[in-house]
């Protein structure tokens, strides 16, 4: 198996992250314009993208990985060390989510109507919509690998986890820009903290193309470390952040329906592409 890319194919995979990461300047547009959280469409939506990253990081993705080392390596230890990067991948993000304290951690379920204008001058608020950014940005950065390295993997399946990607990112914008906007008064300044913080996801693949081409170099071995880490990392995102908080919103079947669909549609579009 050879892993050589073409730059259009770089350029898509670093053009599909930066739309994901910054999605989240439509949670922050959402909390400016819409009076109430439709939390429906949210838990149908994040449902919908953890069905999106479980089918698509243990069907092709992990797939994938193995057989990659599976080519240097040989077929028992291949696939070893598939497994062992890939709860790898899931112990990174976990320690990731681990450090960061609930108050600040954007996977908080926060709604618009939840902050009115009693709280307006709660100097709390700043720093829970700053500490959020800062969360968001750190939570984005293996985000964002994991967003590049699949659209390297295969280009066809790097749209619907760019867009999977994109829906998780919407409530962190939310998270954001509603606190800030309401300690400071200021959307202008909401609005830009929000989308600052999404500039973590392509910088996050900026990091993963610069440890592939110019440090690690190209190899079956590092490709497959590299997918099997990915998987890892996608499948605590859906479990660990999308599905409780698609139920928090109060909407448990939703958010089941929306993981279905989410597999369905994922399970087609590989299938025509066979």
């Amino acid at each position: 198996m050879e892993f050589e890319y073409s730059t259009t194919t770089v350029l898509i995979a670093f053009g599909l992250t930066l739309f994901a990461g910054l999605s989240t300047g439509i949670g922050s547009a959402i909390a400016f314009f819409a009076k109430r959280t439709n939390t429906k469409f949210l838990s149908l939506s994040l449902g919908f993208s953890a069905g999106v990253m479980i089918y698509v990081s243990l069907v092709e993705i992990f797939q994938k990985a193995k057989d990659a080392l599976i080519t240097d390596h040989g077929e028992v230890a291949g696939t070893w060390y598939t497994v062992i990067s890939f709860f790898c991948g899931i112990l990174f993000i976990a320690v990731i989510d681990k450090l960061i304290p609930s108050f600040e951690n954007p996977h908080e379920v926060k709604k618009i109507e939840d902050i009115d204008e009693a709280n307006i001058k709660n100097k709390k608020l700043m720093r829970m919509g700053i500490f959020s950014a800062l969360a968001i940005a750190i939570h984005n950065f293996p985000e964002g690998l994991a967003t590049f390295a699949a659209a390297l993997a295969d280009p066809t399946i790097a749209i619907p986890i760019a867009v999977a990607i994109a829906i998780h990112n919407v409530p962190e914008g939310i998270a954001v820009s509603v606190p800030i906007y309401y300690a400071t008064g200021s959307k202008k300044k909401a609005f830009l903290l929000s989308f600052l913080s999404g500039l973590a996801e392509p910088i996050g693949a900026l990091i993963g193309f610069i440890l592939i081409y110019s440090v690690l170099g190209l190899s079956n071995t590092i490709f497959g470390v590299l997918f099997g880490g990915v998987a890892g990392i996608m499948v605590f995102i859906s479990l660990d952040e999308l599905l409780p908080t698609a139920e928090e919103y109060g909407e448990h079947h939703n958010a089941i329906y929306g993981l279905i669909a989410g597999m369905a549609v994922m399970a087609v579009s590989l299938l025509l592409f066979l």
